[in-house]
């Protein structure tokens, strides 16, 4: 068997491993957040579930509760009986035990069981930035900036149609900074994007509008610009790319890169003026502009005529900019729950272009953390962060069978001075539970769908950075 083909085999093992492993942990931390707050408060615990439906394999402690691998990988409960018949929404309430104690169960220890596990997963997710913070996060030069290194004089939308970049059109020129979009602040280009894709403005007569403030060798401004809808995602776009920068990873002897006087390491700043030209096929001099040991020069490399022209026809090999930057878990965890609000509030906006189909349910989650797990194990931390905020903040939705829903039934509980009857609360968890299975089927053969196509077609994978939302 060929080395390179070992290599990649154990490259998926060891991601499929990471993938599992943190996704579990995230799962298994929710619920163990309320294990052990139901068993501090008196609760009886019966069942310990990671995922849902039949059992994969199971086992009784000593205190009769059953812990048990469910076929469903989409989820876990702890079933509670003197408080939320999960079992019973699941079909197999016939078979579970009576609760040990009928004493009643306090609003207050219901609150505090119900939100345990999102408290748990938001520890858990600080802990790994804490971690992140130590060892850092790698990541590409040009994402740690706002500057705009290209404006693209046209872009293509979604319906196919070619028509003026909306940052032409507005005057954006490179070297631009943006510092904010529709007033809020931004220092990286990651969030630049995110801001950009949720925004929701629109003109009177109907147009998409976003406010961005703009720095200009130390002057602000605001300008209004007008995005369109681009890609097969049909997301906001106005086209522009960041600053982007390279690293010489290869010089071939006796070559035009090797004329130059490049070497190993060198850092490249016109990167994107270079691809332009290669792309062009225009023979003759071009000027590298480089920077070696904090120190700034151009170089002039030789073109030869030909087409359709490579780095590899001038002996050099360029690689991706990258840093490690050390985010301090507090940015880190807020960051994370700000643009997860600003999801959640496009998601009901009848303004925004943002719906149910953008979201990626299981497989799209799994698929994201296979490719980071390839790629770099710092990257499945940070990637688990995300999740378990994600989660903490889902699962507090005001939505039945969600925990969030089960402290909205206690809380009108409360208000009644009765309980509400136990066959509507059932009847009503059983439905959100098929919705809530719609909802991840459907936004699962969009995830499908989005993998069949970055298969199809690998360039859909290698645009720049420039709109692609981190996250989705």
């Amino acid at each position: 068997m060929p080395l390179d083909l070992i290599q990649a085999l154990f490259s998926n093992v060891w991601a499929i491993v990471l993938v599992i492993l943190f996704f579990s942990a995230s799962v298994f931390v929710h619920e163990l957040g309320h294990f052990l707050v139901a068993r501090a408060r008196g609760l009886t615990v019966t069942r310990f579930s990671i995922g849902f439906g039949p059992p994969i394999y199971s086992w009784k402690g000593q205190s009769g509760t059953e812990y048990r691998f469910s076929w469903i990988p989409l989820g876990g409960y702890v079933a509670l009986p003197q408080i939320a018949d999960m079992p019973a929404i699941e079909g197999e309430g016939e078979d579970e035990p009576e609760p040990a104690s009928s004493q009643p169960v306090t609003y207050t220890s219901k609150v505090m069981v119900f939100v345990a596990g999102a408290i748990f997963n938001v520890i858990f997710a600080f802990l790994l930035a804490s971690i992140v913070w130590f060892v850092g996060i790698p990541t590409p030069r040009n994402q740690t900036t706002t500057q705009i290194g290209s404006v693209s004089p046209t872009i293509v939308t979604s319906e196919g149609e070619t028509v003026e970049g909306p940052a032409m059109a507005a005057g954006i020129k490179p070297g631009d900074h943006i510092v904010a979009v529709d007033g809020i602040e931004v220092s990286d280009w990651d969030t630049l994007v995110q801001l950009l894709v949720t925004s929701a403005g629109r003109t009177e007569d109907d147009r998409r509008v976003t406010e961005l403030t703009i720095d200009r060798y130390g002057e602000r401004f605001d300008v209004d610009i007008f995005p369109r809808l681009a890609t097969d995602e049909r997301i906001r776009r106005i086209g522009v790319s960041p600053v982007l920068t390279s690293v010489v990873g290869q010089v071939t002897p006796d070559s035009a890169a090797a004329a130059a006087g490049l070497e190993t390491g060198t850092r490249v700043l016109n990167t994107l003026e270079f691809f332009q030209r290669l792309g062009e096929s225009q023979p003759g001099a071009f000027a590298l502009t480089i920077d070696e040991a904090g120190e700034t020069r151009s170089v002039e490399i030789a073109i030869p005529a030909g087409t359709e022209l490579d780095m590899t026809d001038l002996g050099l090999v360029l690689e991706q900019d990258m840093i490690t930057t050390y985010p301090n878990p507090v940015e880190q965890v807020t960051g994370i729950v700000r643009m997860t609000f600003r999801t959640l509030g496009s998601l009901i906006n009848p303004q925004s272009d943002i719906g149910i189909s953008k979201l990626s349910g299981p497989v799209g989650i799994f698929r994201i953390f296979h490719l980071v797990a390839k790629a770099d194990l710092r990257l499945v931390l940070w990637f688990t962060i995300l999740v378990n905020i994600n989660l903490a903040i889902f699962n507090l939705l005001p939505i039945p069978v969600l925990d969030g829903g089960h402290i909205l039934i206690a809380t009108i509980n409360k208000l009644r001075g009765r309980d509400l009857p136990a066959n509507w609360v059932m009847t009503t968890q059983s439905v959100f539970m098929m919705l809530l299975l719609t909802m991840i089927l459907y936004v699962s053969f969009f995830d499908v769908r989005r993998i069949v196509r970055d298969n199809s077609d690998p360039a859909t994978t290698e645009e720049p950075a420039e709109e692609t939302p981190a996250e989705e």
